[in-house]
Protein backbone atom coordinates (compact mmCIF):
# COMPACT_ATOMS: atom_id res chain seq x y z
CA UNK A 1 0.00 0.00 0.00
CA UNK A 2 1.32 3.61 -1.07
CA UNK A 3 2.09 5.66 1.49
CA UNK A 4 -0.28 9.24 1.66
CA UNK A 5 1.68 12.30 1.39
CA UNK A 6 1.03 14.40 4.67
CA UNK A 7 -0.11 17.67 4.19
CA UNK A 8 2.06 20.60 5.63
CA UNK A 9 2.01 24.64 4.64
CA UNK A 10 0.17 25.97 7.72
CA UNK A 11 0.84 29.21 8.14
CA UNK A 12 2.38 31.00 11.22
CA UNK A 13 0.06 32.90 12.24
CA UNK A 14 1.18 33.82 15.45
CA UNK A 15 4.27 35.57 13.67
CA UNK A 16 2.37 37.30 11.09
CA UNK A 17 0.01 38.67 13.83
CA UNK A 18 3.20 40.37 15.29
CA UNK A 19 4.59 41.36 12.14
CA UNK A 20 1.43 43.58 10.93
CA UNK A 21 1.75 45.08 14.50
CA UNK A 22 0.85 48.85 14.96
CA UNK A 23 4.46 49.24 16.11
CA UNK A 24 5.86 48.15 13.43
CA UNK A 25 4.87 47.43 9.50
CA UNK A 26 6.54 44.74 7.36
CA UNK A 27 7.35 43.75 3.76
CA UNK A 28 6.31 40.10 3.49
CA UNK A 29 7.41 38.35 -0.82
CA UNK A 30 7.69 34.94 -1.75
CA UNK A 31 9.97 33.13 -3.83
CA UNK A 32 8.83 29.97 -5.04
CA UNK A 33 9.47 27.02 -7.08
CA UNK A 34 7.31 24.40 -9.16
CA UNK A 35 7.89 21.43 -11.81
CA UNK A 36 5.10 21.71 -13.84
CA UNK A 37 5.15 18.50 -15.24
CA UNK A 38 5.86 18.34 -19.23
CA UNK A 39 4.37 21.68 -20.11
CA UNK A 40 4.79 20.65 -23.81
CA UNK A 41 2.41 22.52 -26.31
CA UNK A 42 1.08 20.36 -29.28
CA UNK A 43 3.16 21.81 -31.88
CA UNK A 44 5.68 19.00 -32.91
CA UNK A 45 9.65 20.33 -33.03
CA UNK A 46 12.02 18.16 -35.24
CA UNK A 47 14.87 19.31 -33.15
CA UNK A 48 13.68 18.12 -29.88
CA UNK A 49 12.50 14.57 -28.46
CA UNK A 50 8.86 16.10 -27.70
CA UNK A 51 7.27 13.57 -29.51
CA UNK A 52 7.84 11.62 -26.14
CA UNK A 53 6.04 14.13 -24.58
CA UNK A 54 2.59 12.95 -22.64
CA UNK A 55 0.95 15.76 -24.75
CA UNK A 56 2.61 15.03 -28.31
CA UNK A 57 0.86 11.64 -27.12
CA UNK A 58 -2.75 12.22 -26.73
CA UNK A 59 -4.83 11.12 -29.72
CA UNK A 60 -7.70 13.80 -29.11
CA UNK A 61 -8.32 17.11 -27.50
CA UNK A 62 -4.67 18.34 -27.41
CA UNK A 63 -5.44 22.02 -27.60
CA UNK A 64 -8.49 21.34 -25.20
CA UNK A 65 -5.90 19.49 -22.82
CA UNK A 66 -3.32 22.10 -23.62
CA UNK A 67 -5.27 25.24 -22.42
CA UNK A 68 -6.92 23.34 -19.32
CA UNK A 69 -3.19 22.48 -18.12
CA UNK A 70 -2.36 26.35 -18.51
CA UNK A 71 -5.25 27.34 -16.62
CA UNK A 72 -4.89 24.85 -14.09
CA UNK A 73 -1.19 25.89 -13.39
CA UNK A 74 -2.11 29.24 -13.28
CA UNK A 75 -4.28 29.00 -10.55
CA UNK A 76 -1.95 27.09 -8.66
CA UNK A 77 0.38 29.42 -8.91
CA UNK A 78 -1.41 32.62 -8.46
CA UNK A 79 -2.26 30.89 -4.92
CA UNK A 80 1.22 30.31 -3.70
CA UNK A 81 1.68 32.41 -1.23
CA UNK A 82 -0.99 34.52 -1.00
CA UNK A 83 -2.49 34.41 2.41
CA UNK A 84 -0.04 36.67 3.74
CA UNK A 85 1.38 38.40 0.64
CA UNK A 86 -2.58 38.84 -1.18
CA UNK A 87 -0.56 38.32 -4.38
CA UNK A 88 1.13 35.40 -5.80
CA UNK A 89 4.86 35.02 -5.93
CA UNK A 90 7.58 38.10 -6.24
CA UNK A 91 9.65 34.92 -7.89
CA UNK A 92 9.01 31.24 -8.72
CA UNK A 93 11.26 29.33 -11.05
CA UNK A 94 9.66 26.76 -13.09
CA UNK A 95 10.72 23.44 -14.33
CA UNK A 96 9.61 20.91 -17.20
CA UNK A 97 8.41 23.54 -19.92
CA UNK A 98 9.66 22.65 -23.65
CA UNK A 99 10.01 26.53 -24.86
CA UNK A 100 9.41 30.39 -24.16
CA UNK A 101 5.92 30.16 -25.69
CA UNK A 102 4.53 28.11 -23.40
CA UNK A 103 5.64 30.27 -20.20
CA UNK A 104 4.24 33.41 -22.63
CA UNK A 105 0.80 31.41 -22.46
CA UNK A 106 1.36 30.69 -18.77
CA UNK A 107 1.55 34.33 -17.42
CA UNK A 108 -1.23 35.32 -19.80
CA UNK A 109 -3.72 33.12 -18.23
CA UNK A 110 -6.90 34.51 -16.75
CA UNK A 111 -5.19 33.90 -13.04
CA UNK A 112 -2.16 35.33 -13.52
CA UNK A 113 -2.38 38.07 -16.36
CA UNK A 114 -3.08 40.79 -13.96
CA UNK A 115 0.22 39.61 -12.19
CA UNK A 116 1.98 41.01 -14.87
CA UNK A 117 4.80 38.32 -14.76
CA UNK A 118 7.95 38.53 -16.55
CA UNK A 119 9.80 35.50 -18.14
CA UNK A 120 13.62 34.51 -18.23
CA UNK A 121 14.14 31.68 -19.91
CA UNK A 122 17.06 29.66 -22.22
CA UNK A 123 16.72 26.72 -23.93
CA UNK A 124 18.79 23.58 -22.20
CA UNK A 125 20.56 20.83 -23.64
CA UNK A 126 18.50 18.56 -22.51
CA UNK A 127 17.53 15.65 -24.40
CA UNK A 128 14.12 15.85 -23.81
CA UNK A 129 13.96 19.34 -25.00
CA UNK A 130 12.81 20.57 -21.02
CA UNK A 131 14.28 23.34 -19.77
CA UNK A 132 13.91 25.48 -16.63
CA UNK A 133 13.10 29.50 -16.15
CA UNK A 134 12.10 32.39 -13.84
CA UNK A 135 9.19 34.11 -13.52
CA UNK A 136 8.91 37.36 -11.93
CA UNK A 137 6.88 40.42 -11.06
CA UNK A 138 8.26 43.32 -12.10
CA UNK A 139 6.78 45.68 -9.45
CA UNK A 140 8.87 43.26 -6.79
CA UNK A 141 11.71 42.15 -8.63
CA UNK A 142 14.16 43.68 -10.98
CA UNK A 143 16.71 41.70 -12.60
CA UNK A 144 20.08 43.03 -13.38
CA UNK A 145 22.08 39.91 -14.71
CA UNK A 146 20.92 36.64 -15.58
CA UNK A 147 22.85 33.71 -17.14
CA UNK A 148 23.18 29.88 -17.53
CA UNK A 149 25.73 27.16 -16.65
CA UNK A 150 25.88 23.61 -18.13
CA UNK A 151 27.03 21.04 -15.92
CA UNK A 152 29.60 18.89 -18.03
CA UNK A 153 28.39 14.85 -16.57
CA UNK A 154 29.62 12.45 -18.01
CA UNK A 155 28.85 8.91 -17.33
CA UNK A 156 30.61 5.51 -18.64
CA UNK A 157 32.18 8.39 -20.76
CA UNK A 158 29.50 9.62 -23.14
CA UNK A 159 27.90 12.88 -22.10
CA UNK A 160 24.94 13.46 -20.28
CA UNK A 161 22.49 16.13 -21.76
CA UNK A 162 20.54 17.61 -18.63
CA UNK A 163 19.51 20.82 -17.52
CA UNK A 164 21.15 24.07 -17.46
CA UNK A 165 21.52 25.90 -14.37
CA UNK A 166 19.69 29.26 -14.23
CA UNK A 167 21.09 32.31 -12.43
CA UNK A 168 19.41 35.37 -12.02
CA UNK A 169 20.86 38.09 -10.17
CA UNK A 170 18.57 41.29 -9.55
CA UNK A 171 17.04 43.63 -6.78
CA UNK A 172 14.00 42.39 -4.62
CA UNK A 173 12.68 45.41 -3.48
CA UNK A 174 15.78 47.44 -3.28
CA UNK A 175 17.29 44.29 -1.95
CA UNK A 176 20.53 42.77 -3.95
CA UNK A 177 19.65 38.95 -4.36
CA UNK A 178 20.90 35.88 -6.47
CA UNK A 179 18.91 33.11 -7.48
CA UNK A 180 20.03 29.83 -8.92
CA UNK A 181 17.15 27.58 -10.78
CA UNK A 182 17.28 23.90 -10.73
CA UNK A 183 16.24 20.57 -12.13
CA UNK A 184 19.20 17.56 -11.63
CA UNK A 185 19.30 14.72 -13.17
CA UNK A 186 16.73 12.15 -12.65
CA UNK A 187 17.27 8.85 -10.80
CA UNK A 188 16.49 6.71 -14.24
CA UNK A 189 18.28 3.67 -13.61
CA UNK A 190 18.41 3.56 -10.02
CA UNK A 191 19.46 5.93 -7.24
CA UNK A 192 22.81 4.31 -6.70
CA UNK A 193 23.46 4.04 -10.06
CA UNK A 194 22.77 7.96 -10.70
CA UNK A 195 24.05 9.27 -7.85
CA UNK A 196 27.43 10.68 -9.37
CA UNK A 197 25.27 12.64 -12.01
CA UNK A 198 23.23 14.79 -9.21
CA UNK A 199 26.14 15.05 -7.15
CA UNK A 200 28.28 16.68 -10.02
CA UNK A 201 25.00 18.95 -10.51
CA UNK A 202 25.55 20.02 -6.95
CA UNK A 203 29.29 20.56 -7.53
CA UNK A 204 28.54 23.22 -10.81
CA UNK A 205 25.83 25.09 -7.98
CA UNK A 206 28.61 25.67 -5.70
CA UNK A 207 30.94 26.67 -8.18
CA UNK A 208 28.17 29.30 -9.08
CA UNK A 209 27.98 29.79 -5.40
CA UNK A 210 31.82 30.55 -5.05
CA UNK A 211 31.98 32.85 -8.42
CA UNK A 212 29.03 35.14 -6.45
CA UNK A 213 31.16 35.03 -3.13
CA UNK A 214 34.08 36.17 -5.14
CA UNK A 215 32.51 39.88 -5.54
CA UNK A 216 30.23 39.42 -3.04
CA UNK A 217 31.06 37.59 0.31
CA UNK A 218 27.66 38.06 1.98
CA UNK A 219 25.54 37.72 -0.83
CA UNK A 220 21.99 36.50 -0.32
CA UNK A 221 21.56 33.22 -2.55
CA UNK A 222 18.71 31.10 -3.40
CA UNK A 223 18.89 27.96 -5.10
CA UNK A 224 15.64 26.36 -5.85
CA UNK A 225 14.75 23.55 -7.33
CA UNK A 226 13.63 19.71 -8.39
CA UNK A 227 16.81 18.39 -7.29
CA UNK A 228 15.73 14.57 -7.59
CA UNK A 229 17.71 14.48 -3.91
CA UNK A 230 16.03 14.69 -1.20
CA UNK A 231 17.71 16.68 1.70
CA UNK A 232 20.36 14.23 3.52
CA UNK A 233 21.38 12.42 0.10
CA UNK A 234 25.60 12.71 -0.65
CA UNK A 235 24.12 15.74 -3.21
CA UNK A 236 23.86 17.96 0.23
CA UNK A 237 25.37 16.53 2.62
CA UNK A 238 28.61 15.95 1.57
CA UNK A 239 29.05 18.11 -1.88
CA UNK A 240 27.12 20.89 -0.57
CA UNK A 241 27.15 20.41 3.05
CA UNK A 242 23.66 22.16 4.07
CA UNK A 243 22.55 22.15 7.07
CA UNK A 244 18.87 21.66 8.34
CA UNK A 245 19.38 22.82 12.18
CA UNK A 246 19.81 26.78 12.42
CA UNK A 247 21.31 26.42 15.28
CA UNK A 248 24.66 24.99 13.98
CA UNK A 249 24.26 27.22 10.86
CA UNK A 250 27.18 29.30 10.86
CA UNK A 251 28.34 32.28 8.37
CA UNK A 252 28.07 31.28 4.91
CA UNK A 253 26.93 28.08 5.57
CA UNK A 254 23.94 26.98 3.39
CA UNK A 255 20.86 26.49 5.24
CA UNK A 256 17.97 24.19 3.98
CA UNK A 257 14.47 24.56 6.01
CA UNK A 258 13.15 21.62 3.67
CA UNK A 259 15.45 19.07 5.99
CA UNK A 260 13.44 19.40 8.82
CA UNK A 261 9.99 19.15 6.54
CA UNK A 262 11.68 15.76 5.00
CA UNK A 263 12.14 14.24 9.01
CA UNK A 264 8.68 15.39 9.70
CA UNK A 265 6.97 13.01 6.48
CA UNK A 266 6.67 16.03 4.21
CA UNK A 267 6.78 15.37 0.64
CA UNK A 268 6.72 16.91 -2.76
CA UNK A 269 6.49 13.87 -4.72
CA UNK A 270 6.11 9.86 -5.33
CA UNK A 271 8.44 8.13 -7.38
CA UNK A 272 8.24 3.79 -7.33
CA UNK A 273 5.89 3.82 -4.50
CA UNK A 274 8.32 6.13 -2.67
CA UNK A 275 7.73 9.77 -1.60
CA UNK A 276 9.93 12.05 -1.77
CA UNK A 277 10.96 15.51 -0.86
CA UNK A 278 13.18 16.63 -4.10
CA UNK A 279 11.60 19.82 -4.51
CA UNK A 280 13.27 22.05 -2.36
CA UNK A 281 14.56 25.93 -1.21
CA UNK A 282 17.89 26.15 0.38
CA UNK A 283 20.13 29.40 0.72
CA UNK A 284 23.15 31.35 2.47
CA UNK A 285 22.93 32.21 5.81
CA UNK A 286 23.01 35.49 5.32
CA UNK A 287 19.10 35.20 4.80
CA UNK A 288 18.43 33.47 8.01
CA UNK A 289 17.04 35.06 10.89
CA UNK A 290 18.85 33.11 13.89
CA UNK A 291 16.12 34.37 17.10
CA UNK A 292 17.18 37.66 17.01
CA UNK A 293 14.24 39.00 15.18
CA UNK A 294 16.33 41.15 12.91
CA UNK A 295 14.49 42.10 10.03
CA UNK A 296 16.35 45.28 8.96
CA UNK A 297 16.67 43.22 5.33
CA UNK A 298 15.25 40.68 3.95
CA UNK A 299 15.15 36.88 6.01
CA UNK A 300 13.12 33.77 6.03
CA UNK A 301 10.20 33.99 7.67
CA UNK A 302 8.49 30.66 6.72
CA UNK A 303 9.40 27.62 4.51
CA UNK A 304 6.66 25.59 2.91
CA UNK A 305 5.18 22.89 0.74
CA UNK A 306 1.94 24.02 -1.23
CA UNK A 307 -0.11 20.71 -1.20
CA UNK A 308 -3.89 22.08 -0.47
CA UNK A 309 -6.25 19.34 -0.70
CA UNK A 310 -7.41 19.68 -4.20
CA UNK A 311 -3.34 18.81 -5.64
CA UNK A 312 -3.75 15.92 -4.02
CA UNK A 313 -4.99 12.42 -5.70
CA UNK A 314 -8.01 10.99 -4.16
CA UNK A 315 -8.24 8.00 -5.23
CA UNK A 316 -6.74 5.14 -7.65
CA UNK A 317 -3.29 4.17 -8.00
CA UNK A 318 -1.61 7.23 -7.45
CA UNK A 319 -3.73 7.84 -4.54
CA UNK A 320 -2.14 10.18 -2.09
CA UNK A 321 0.04 11.64 -4.38
CA UNK A 322 0.21 15.14 -6.12
CA UNK A 323 -2.63 15.55 -8.39
CA UNK A 324 -0.35 14.72 -11.68
CA UNK A 325 -1.62 15.87 -15.37
CA UNK A 326 -1.23 12.82 -17.54
CA UNK A 327 -1.46 9.15 -16.53
CA UNK A 328 -0.87 5.79 -18.90
CA UNK A 329 -0.70 8.57 -22.21
CA UNK A 330 -4.29 10.05 -20.87
CA UNK A 331 -5.23 13.66 -19.41
CA UNK A 332 -6.06 13.28 -16.01
CA UNK A 333 -7.22 16.72 -15.59
CA UNK A 334 -4.93 17.26 -12.64
CA UNK A 335 -1.88 20.07 -12.15
CA UNK A 336 1.10 18.42 -12.10
CA UNK A 337 3.45 15.21 -10.20
CA UNK A 338 5.01 17.73 -8.23
CA UNK A 339 4.09 19.95 -5.00
CA UNK A 340 5.04 23.34 -5.74
CA UNK A 341 7.67 24.81 -2.46
CA UNK A 342 7.79 28.19 -1.01
CA UNK A 343 9.10 30.42 1.51
CA UNK A 344 8.50 33.76 2.79
CA UNK A 345 10.91 36.91 2.92
CA UNK A 346 10.36 39.03 5.52
CA UNK A 347 11.69 42.65 6.39
CA UNK A 348 10.96 45.26 8.35
CA UNK A 349 9.39 48.56 6.26
CA UNK A 350 11.61 52.13 6.44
Amino acid sequence: MKKKLLLGGFLCITLFAKAQSKSKQYSIRTIAFYNVENLFDTINNPNKNDEASPMMKLKINKSKVYWDKIENLGSVISQIGFDLTKTGPAIIGISEVENRAVLEDLVKSNFLKKMNYEIIHYESPDKRGIDVALLYQKKYFKPINHETFTPHIFRNNFRVFTRDQLLISGYLDDELIHVIVNHWPSRSGGESATRVLREKAAYQNLKIIEKIRATEPNAKIFSIGDFNDGPTNSSFKKVLKTKGNKKKVQENDLYNPFERMAKKGLNTTGYRDNINLFDQIFFTSQALDKGEKDYATYKMFKAMVFNKRFLTTKKGRFKGYPFRSFSNDNYTGGYSDHYPVYIHLIKEKK
